[in-house]
């Protein structure tokens, strides 16, 4: 599940890029095969944390299970 972050709660990205002119046409974050096409990945995270990605908006992004 792709979840959007902010400091102290967890969002569906349809809530955040449903009126983001980069999102795809659904207004869904562009995900490709576990890659944000819309940002970027950020690095020196803690090994438990999972892979987070900040889109061109600035908000974080991460794909938990």
């Amino acid at each position: 599940m792709l979840v959007m972050l902010t400091d102290s709660q967890l969002f569906s990205p349809q809530v955040i890029c449903q009126n983001c002119l980069l999102a795809d046409h659904n207004g869904q974050p562009r995900w490709h095969q576990g890659t944000l096409c819309c940002g970027r990945q950020v690095n020196h995270l803690r090994q438990d944390q999972p892979t987070q990605f900040e889109c061109q908006m600035g908000f974080r992004l991460a794909s938990i299970e």
